[in-house]
């Protein structure tokens, strides 16, 4: 089976533009491999329609079946080669199938750099967050921890204190910051600890605080993460010929989310922007409108 456009990444903006494509009664398929960062966020509360929030996995799983009621075929794998084959595109996956489409979506998003912690995993989107943007208004006046790494974790801190003054900065890997960040941090009043966690104290999905490795005890109810070096998942695109940026975020045609290779787009986290649910729907259905217009033009 040949399709016209084959997502790969079944996230937030995978599924937008597969929801969108499937609207113009394309035949879609996504191939995802079901470890995108949305899986892990117990709740999205900047989303309209939900004002008392909404799950990662509940908005995955009513997407999905949204987009399975249009047609959407999806195919549960890792994609680790693309080739052109003529005008078409040869996806492989790691287990050895192959798949033929005509366009291309990149969604294949961002995974957080989250410290090996096992307590924090059911904290995340409820009393464990990462970004400001998304969270920020939910520890408005709150005595909070930042666990982070050098100037990574600084930064948040100072971006936070626009919601509340009481924080803590636990700079977990002691990796160095800069003599201007430490002087705001000073500044600003932030409490700044340099040395590295020895426990998570937690209960299920509340974060209660850490013991630090001197034996110390930091009692938090609020925590943000920010350890730096994400990975951008676009090594599929660097195969590809895309051009990325120097942090490898995907660039694309700011208007059309197509990439400097023809027939293939990038849509979500994966490119370049704030990492946001509603701009990673956004730009999913941005994708999906000029990919179907990049299909009705051929097919005249």
């Amino acid at each position: 089976m040949k399709f016209e456009c084959i997502i790969i990444g079944g996230g937030i903006a995978g599924l937008q533009a597969a929801i969108q494509l499937g609207r113009y009664r394309h035949l879609v398929a996504i191939i995802d491999a079901g470890d995108g960062r949305s899986s892990l966020c117990k709740n999205y509360h900047n989303l309209i329609g939900f004002p008392k929030g909404v799950s990662g996995p509940e908005l995955l799983a009513s997407g999905k079946l949204q987009a399975e009621q249009l047609g959407t075929v999806f195919i549960q794998g890792k994609v680790s080669q693309a080739m052109r084959d003529g005008d078409d595109w040869i996806l492989e996956t790691a287990d050895g199938r192959s798949f033929r489409g005509e366009r291309i979506l990149l969604a294949t998003g961002v995974k957080d750099r989250i410290p090996d912690f096992p307590m924090l995993i059911p904290c995340m989107g409820i009393s464990v967050f990462v970004c400001p943007d998304c969270d920020g208004y939910e520890v408005s006046d709150s005595a909070i921890l930042v666990l982070g790494s050098g100037n990574a974790g600084a930064r948040m801190a100072l971006v936070l204190t626009h919601w509340t003054a009481d924080i803590i900065y636990v700079n977990h890997e002691l990796a160095p910051i800069d003599d201007s960040l430490l002087a705001k941090l000073k500044e600003r009043g932030i409490t700044y600890h340099n040395q590295a966690i020895l426990e998570v104290l937690a209960n299920d999905e509340q974060f209660n605080g850490v013991a630090l490795q001197d034996g110390s005890i930091i009692l938090r109810s609020r925590c943000f993460l920010a350890f730096g070096g994400n990975e951008v998942r676009s090594s599929l695109a660097k195969q590809l010929g895309v051009q990325l940026m120097k942090n490898n975020h995907i660039i694309v045609d700011p208007r059309t989310k197509q990439t400097n290779v023809n027939n293939v787009w990038a849509a979500g986290d994966v490119i370049a922007h704030s990492e946001m649910v509603t701009l990673a729907m956004g730009d999913g259905s941005q994708a999906a409108v000029w990919i179907h217009k990049s299909l009705i033009a051929t097919s005249k």
